[in-house]
């Protein structure tokens, strides 16, 4: 089969932590084609998608990967297409999924583009209200406020758009910047944040779990430094093994047939204490972090359900 990997630079990824960088070494294994290429070369011609890759090969060695020449590819001439672009979630990422919604009826995307512009990433835990902290969606530093008020004084605020932990605040009634914090955060008005109960578990650690259509494989635990409250391991977080509680299977049985219907079959979704945090479709990472601690492939378990839609000539995700 024809792979293809849209991504940010592949010089610039880290091989020995990288979810992208193991979903290519697989399909290398399996003997497939590995092409990689950025979403900025996307474009249509006549209603067909085509982008500029390399055809490459990957390696756990110095350099990790080898290229050879670009080329013009028409993308419906591919079996599967991974968009692995990071967030921000900014309007070029959304004009890239609407280019991939012209493969529907040829080409198998991973995860499906229609869902991911049904719900934003920070947004999609508000499906489940059941299972998340309190949650307030405001650009209005009042409300914001309030918030903090009707909470003990304490909150986290993030960027709806962020990743990596970037911009998360852990916000307090008798911090003297307040009012600078939210001025930041919010653009000064101009901008919505998501606003959440602070959960005191987070201190423990921030646990990632890693969810392959819809069905728990596994978690790690992220746990944060003394200088910092964010369990991000691009921050310093360290990684810790864990195992899933009852409460965490009683989250991703809830979430799972919504991630299944909506085309999102590798999912990475953070749980601080009991509560639903953020479920991490666009770019999800871990898989190298699990395997090393639980001694098994999630990119294996990826691949042969790709492959199984490939074989049955199914080309969309959603159901």
């Amino acid at each position: 089969m024809h792979f293809v990997f849209l991504m940010d630079p592949i010089a610039s990824i880290h091989p020995d932590r990288d979810s992208t960088f193991v979903l290519m070494l697989e399909a290398q294994r399996r003997g497939h084609t590995v092409y990689y290429g950025q979403p900025q070369d996307l474009r249509v011609d006549h209603n067909r998608p085509l982008a500029r890759l390399f055809p490459t090969r990957v390696m756990r060695a110095t350099p990790h990967f080898e290229c050879s020449e670009p080329r013009d590819v028409y993308l419906d001439q591919m079996d599967v297409v991974f968009m692995r672009k990071d967030p921000p979630f900014n309007m070029a990422y959304v004009f890239s999924t609407y280019i991939l919604d012209l493969l529907a009826d040829t080409t198998l995307v991973v995860n499906d583009p229609v869902g991911i512009k049904k719900v934003n990433e920070k947004m999609y835990i508000l499906l489940f209200p059941e299972l998340i902290p309190k949650t307030l969606v405001t650009r209005d530093m009042g409300h914001l406020r309030s918030f903090l008020d009707e909470n003990g004084g304490q909150m986290i605020i993030k960027p709806w758009d962020g990743n990596g932990g970037r911009g998360v605040l852990l916000i307090t009634r008798n911090d003297r910047n307040l009012g600078s914090l939210l001025e930041i955060a919010t653009a000064d008005g101009r901008q919505y944040v998501i606003a959440q109960q602070y959960v005191p578990e987070a201190r423990q650690g921030d646990k990632r779990i890693i969810l392959v259509n819809g069905d728990p494989k596994g978690a790690i635990l992220r746990v944060p430094s003394e200088e910092d409250n964010r369990g991000n391991i691009h921050v310093g977080a360290r990684v810790e093994k864990t195992v899933l509680t009852e409460r965490d299977q009683e989250i991703c049985a809830t979430i799972g047939p919504t991630l299944r219907k909506d085309g999102m079959l590798f999912v990475g979704i953070d749980v601080l204490g009991d509560f639903l945090t953020e479920i991490n479709v666009t770019s999800p990472t871990g898989i190298q972090e699990l395997n090393a601690f639980d001694g098994v492939r999630i990119e294996a378990d990826i691949l042969d359900r790709v492959e199984d839609y490939v074989h049955r000539g199914l080309t969309r995700l959603a159901t």
